[in-house]
């Protein structure tokens, strides 16, 4: 079997990532420009989500998806890479061919980064700080969170102005996660906070901190 050119991989990954979204009932659409940021549109509700798409290798050892970030674009002076901001796209989603397998990662992990590296099982020396495990992206739970994230929005705001505190958020059941993917991913982690939903960080497995919005 040929190697697969990097445009092939492209449309591979971008075919993978759309089949898994659909089957789990999330609307796909595509950008009509060739030149546009984003690669596909993901709609969950009534929200939508700029997503790039990304091809992910495995590096020699087998124990780590490697994904490169940056992109090339159209400007007066000619094609420029360059890697992406909270402005211009909301996710990545990167198939890794190699496992037929899709992740899906928050821009606040993701911006101005070059590339983006997700092991497949905790390094030897039980080292967990900044760490990105492949399974906390897995594809499937990584859209759940996207539902509570929306969820949780609407249920903030309701019929009560943006600046008021709901007293919904504070009754909703909260989300669990770990110090250390918390600490890890903590832009992500206080923007679903903000969005009006509770989190719990745990550390060894017992409950520390409840954060609720302001």
């Amino acid at each position: 079997m040929r190697e697969l050119s990097r445009n092939d991989k492209g449309a591979v990954a971008e075919a993978a990532i759309e089949l898994a979204a659909k089957k789990l009932g999330i609307g796909v659409y595509r950008p009509t420009s060739g030149h546009s940021r984003a690669d596909l549109i993901l709609e969950t509700g009534a929200r939508i989500w700029r997503t790039q798409v990304k091809w992910g290798r495995l590096n020699p050892d087998q124990s780590v998806v490697m994904a490169a970030l940056s992109g090339s674009r159209y400007s007066p002076r000619g094609y420029v890479c360059s890697p992406y901001d909270q402005d211009e796209v909301d996710l990545f989603a990167v198939y890794c061919g190699e496992l037929d397998r899709c992740f899906l990662l928050p821009i606040e992990l993701c911006a101005n980064r070059r590339a983006i590296y997700l092991r497949l099982s905790p390094p030897r020396n039980n080292q967990r700080a900044c760490i990105n495990l492949a399974d906390e992206f897995d594809f499937e739970g990584a859209v759940a969170q996207l539902e509570e994230r929306r969820a949780g929005s609407a249920k903030a705001r309701g019929s009560s102005p943006l600046s008021s505190t709901s007293s919904s958020a504070s009754e909703s059941t909260p989300l669990t996660v770990g110090s250390n993917p918390f600490r890890n991913h903590f832009g992500y982690w206080i923007d679903v906070v903000a969005a009006g939903q509770d989190v719990v960080v745990t550390r060894r497995g017992k409950p520390r901190l409840r954060l609720t919005p302001a």
